[in-house]
């Protein structure tokens, strides 16, 4: 065992307790965090803006300060970007996280300094508590990977600016900055396709032990590796321990990436956001454990009244297991009533463990339905556990209205398969069915021959590639959005060449 692994013990063991003292009173929790959050915000053109001096509770903050998205936020972000002070927080951030928006173009969140160990933090704690959880630390003392954005930062109003997981990289602690890979020059290089290929020529020939990433990229990066060797993962790294993941979810891929490695890996799913680092696997079971002490106060809105003028806005106390929520983020980043576009459900209450089920404004409801991004999800992992055969490497979901009004409109499930199904017709058949068992109101519409049964069309190799690389989102955090509620990826994916 080395130096690394042992130290590792004792001090996951502190964290762990530490982590069990709030959780014995999350109510309590979330208040202080709360009362610590607005009495710093009385001080900023927000806080003024929005009568923080009058804030005592929680219903008096949902009285002043409606919930907006980045898009209705931006004059205060705008002010933030061209180097004012005191706008949302005191002072200026030291980073603006980069990512991409959905009507205005690029986001610029702001990272302050009380921000910034959340997501420091909650990286190393997700680690930690897998050793104290497990007793396995050896990967400590091997090569870690990180796939991510350039660490290369440029300056927006005298602010340090660029991909959350590039400015995460300044933060690596000294300690892992021996054991990272990929280099600094190949994390700065943009082309994704360009930086894959260096980073199988550095990491080949090391002792790869914990790999991080999205899962579609680092499937990416097993099948360069399996096509330069002939070899499987497992034979290439034989102490590649731990996969660590965040982003998407991990099951549509994970037969093919466990297939590509040869035997199973451990695993740790994250919930990280440019917004700040939300959640962590701390069990083998189900859900994330949701950070309530790390600067972050949580609002939860029932998904189905979103959009209502005076949807609920639930604190932690008043949340019910397996039930849908729109997340809602105020924090020590400057965030004030933030709607992440997230939804999650509770699959604990002691403490509180979520699952992100989809994006608020990433469902199919063209006809009524009302799909959401976990029931297409549940549904492909069931269709191809009675299809073993089946590999799939990405997939998405859209409408397909008919011009035809002998014939009903249908979803159209656009499906890449690294190996498809012996019986497309049946394949499709029981994704339908899954479906229908899954969303009442899909059922109704066909029952109603409202809507025809789905649509399967099979894409060549390559085509979500493809289609990201024409919209320059190849690699690094991006993905593509498994439902639509219009055919924009739907006639993309089937435009590329």
């Amino acid at each position: 065992m080395g130096l690394k692994s042992a130290l590792s013990r004792p001090l996951a063991a502190y964290v762990h307790h530490r982590y069990q003292q709030w959780q014995k009173d999350p109510v309590g929790t979330q208040q202080r965090v709360f009362r610590q959050l607005i009495e710093k915000g009385r001080t900023t053109a927000f806080g003024r803006d929005h009568s923080f001096q009058d804030i005592r509770t929680p219903a008096d903050f949902a009285r002043l300060v409606p919930v907006r998205d980045y898009e209705a936020l931006a004059p205060y972000f705008n002010r933030v970007k061209a180097g004012e002070a005191d706008v949302l927080w005191p002072g200026k951030p030291l980073y603006l996280a980069k990512t991409s928006g959905t009507t205005s173009g690029a986001k610029y969140i702001p990272l302050t300094a009380d921000s910034i160990p959340n997501h420091i933090n909650g990286a190393r704690d997700a680690l930690l508590h897998y050793v104290h959880r497990t007793g396995k630390s050896r990967f400590l003392d091997g090569k870690l990977m990180f796939l991510s954005g350039s660490p290369e930062l440029e300056q927006v109003g005298g602010i340090h600016t660029g991909r959350l997981s590039g400015i995460v990289n300044h933060h690596v602690p000294a300690y892992l900055r021996r054991n990272q890979l990929p280099t600094y020059t190949t994390n700065c290089i943009e082309d994704w396709e360009t930086k894959l290929d260096h980073i199988v020529e550095e990491t080949l020939p090391e002792n790869m032990t914990l790999i991080s990433g999205i899962p579609p990229w680092v499937q990416m990066y097993f099948d360069k590796l399996v096509q330069l060797t002939g070899k499987p993962v497992k034979d290439i790294f034989p102490h590649f321990d731990l996969f660590v993941y965040g982003g998407v979810n991990f099951e549509p891929y994970r037969a093919k990436l466990f297939e590509t490695i040869g035997r199973p890996v451990d695993s740790i799913e994250l919930f990280p956001a440019s917004e700040g680092f939300l959640a962590f696997q701390d069990t083998a079971g189900p859900g994330l454990l949701l950070l309530l002490n790390a600067g972050i106060f949580y609002e939860f809105i029932p998904a189905e009244q979103f959009f209502e003028p005076d949807a609920p806005r639930l604190t932690i106390g008043e949340v019910e297991l397996d039930k849908q929520y729109a997340l809602v983020l105020s924090s020590n980043a400057g965030l004030w009533a933030y709607s992440l576009g997230d939804t999650v459900r509770f699959v604990s209450l002691a403490p509180h463990r979520v699952v992100v089920s989809g994006r608020i404004k990433h469902f199919l409801s063209a006809f009524g339905e009302h799909v959401i991004g976990e029931e297409v999800e549940q549904t492909l992992r069931e269709a191809m556990s009675q299809f073993p055969e089946v590999e799939v490497v990405e997939f998405t979901v859209a409408p397909h209205v008919s011009t035809d009004p002998n014939e009903p409109s249908q979803h159209e499930w656009l499906v890449e398969f690294a190996r498809p199904p012996h019986d497309t017709a049946a394949f499709a058949a029981a994704l339908d069915a899954g479906l229908r068992r899954r969303n009442v109101y899909y059922d109704d519409l066909l029952t109603g021959t409202i809507l025809a049964p789905l649509r399967l069309t099979s894409l060549p190799a390559g085509a979500f590639q493809r289609y990201m690389k024409s919209l320059g989102k190849l690699g690094g955090q991006n993905k593509v959005p498994r439902l639509s509620n219009d055919r924009t990826v739907a006639d993309g994916l089937l435009g590329v060449d």
